[in-house]
């Protein structure tokens, strides 16, 4: 495997799991110590175990951070900070991607960038639709569900307060559909989630009627 039939066929391609190159002949052990090589030469970069990205000039399109954080980690959705940024509710600009995953939680630095994935369980992993972001279908949560996702994490090591909920200076209330947040909420079977919920429900109808 040298590198130009390498990247005669994964250039157009560049985002890959070390797994794919069974296209290639050869013992994997062989193929993993070239994938170390090219990491040195700065040829590749490794995202984490097993998934790699050609670098340039060597590759013939671009990534987008969405794309590698969808990817890398399976299955995951983007949801949370980046998501509520993407639908512009919090005036904030998030450059890092926020996933949740049914996988164990995890972060970490890849492109400048810093990936954080959030554990939730089976019953919750819902609530997300693909968007095309930059030319890629994106796994993504639905604007409610963002939000959803952002209490009951915040919820994991704390209390759920109003005034919480005040300094995330959510905005442009009237794109939610506020019976969506307790239609998600109902996917947990906590007393203490669904009330807070329901508590955000309460408080964003209220802003929307002063608006």
């Amino acid at each position: 495997m040298n590198w130009d039939i390498f990247l005669n066929e994964f250039a157009a391609r560049p985002l890959f799991h070390s797994s794919m190159l069974t296209i290639f002949p050869g013992p994997p052990a062989h193929k993993q110590v070239q994938l170390s090589r090219w990491t040195r030469a700065k040829k590749l970069s490794q995202i984490r175990k097993g998934w790699y990205l050609i670098e340039k000039p060597w590759r013939t399109k671009e990534i987008p951070l969405t794309f590698i954080a969808n990817s890398v980690v399976h299955p995951s959705y983007l949801s949370l900070d980046w998501a509520l940024q993407y639908y512009e509710m919090i005036p904030e600009y998030v450059p890092n991607p926020t996933s949740v995953t049914t996988d164990r939680g995890m972060r970490f630095t890849a492109q400048d960038s810093l990936f954080i994935y959030y554990h939730v369980q089976q019953s919750f992993f819902q609530g997300y639709r693909q968007e095309k972001v930059n030319g890629y279908d994106i796994n993504i949560a639905c604007l409610e569900k963002a939000l959803v996702d952002k209490i009951y994490l915040f919820m994991q090591s704390n209390r759920f307060s109003i005034e919480w909920l005040k300094e995330l200076r959510l905005q442009n209330l009237d794109t939610l559909d506020l019976d969506k947040l307790l239609f998600f909420s109902w996917a947990v079977k906590r007393k203490r989630f669904q009330e807070a919920v329901q508590s955000t429900y309460q408080y964003l109808k209220s802003m929307r009627e002063e608006e």
